[in-house]
């Protein structure tokens, strides 16, 4: 991670440690010594992908700089249920005060990780691959997308700033599909270029502007078939709208390169896991 990532790591974290514990955890304060030690173990109560250690040991950290780290999980590798995630030992009242926020991170970002590994998955021997989208929490797409990658996903753009897609709005605002790939190429030359096609017929005009990949847009498979016998090679293709689990491999066998599932991010059910705490001599 470099050093501005790490800075805004930090922060994001200091932010929901304050959320979370405003002018003190009162509980912790009033029932566990100010000098009590104590060892804790997170395990993951479900099985699936782990991702989110930085964020979790960072919230631990800004509670006690002194914490000591035995042990923690791969992250990236299906594991399963019960598995240990991480061991820690340090001043009880930090360990209990970061607890939360530390399993929020965790768990949110290990159910994405899990959520694209079942994907990756499905399509395995498709040759396509699952992209995840801009779909993500306000304030952690870096981390979610991140997590997508663990979980055996390939990252879409981050932002309205490193690629240009040009979708259906763009296309009528600018008077048609020459047109907005036209003036995207005058205006970014040197980034990656996408248009969003409905049909045939707007394929071909892609095709015909030079459009180097399309977003086959919630599109049947029957009609993901036929645009792939249409474009020929001549484009990456990418089906995008309204795909789940289910029928992610449907998708994926059309012979399209990427499938995009909003649903990686925006609609992916957090891993259950854990903290128990026990207290040194």
């Amino acid at each position: 991670m470099n050093e501005a990532r790490g800075g805004a790591l930090d922060e994001l974290v200091r932010n929901a440690l304050t959320e979370d514990l405003g002018d003190g955890d009162v509980t912790s304060e009033a029932t566990v010594p100010v000098d009590a030690r104590a060892r804790a173990r997170i395990v993951q109560k479900a099985e699936g992908v782990i991702y989110g250690l930085e964020p979790a040991l960072i919230a631990f950290r800004l509670m006690d700089p002194a914490l000591s780290v035995a042990e923690r999980a791969p992250e990236g590798q299906w594991r399963e249920a019960g598995a240990l995630v991480l061991a820690l030992s340090g001043n009880a009242r930090a360990l209990l005060a970061a607890e939360r926020t530390a399993l929020n991170f965790l768990g949110r970002l290990s159910g994405i990780a899990t959520a694209t590994a079942r994907a990756a998955a499905a399509l395995a021997g498709t040759g396509a691959r699952v992209l995840d989208t801009r779909k993500t929490t306000p304030g952690l797409r870096l981390l979610e997308k991140a997590a997508v990658a663990a979980g055996g996903g390939t990252n879409h753009r981050f932002g309205l700033y490193d690629a240009v897609l040009i979708k259906e709005n763009h296309i009528a605002v600018a008077g048609g599909i020459e047109a907005a790939v036209a003036a995207a190429r005058a205006r970014a030359p040197a980034l990656a270029l996408e248009v969003e096609v409905r049909d045939a017929d707007e394929i071909e005009q892609a095709l015909a502007a030079g459009a180097p990949r399309l977003l086959l847009d919630n599109m049947s498979v029957e009609e993901l078939r036929a645009a792939v016998a249409q474009v020929g090679g001549r484009a990456v293709l990418e089906a995008s709208g309204g795909v789940t689990l289910e029928t992610l491999r449907a998708v994926g066998s059309t012979g399209v390169d990427f499938v995009s599932m909003g649903a990686l991010t925006h609609s992916a059910a957090a891993l259950d896991v854990s903290l128990d705490l026990e207290l040194l001599p």
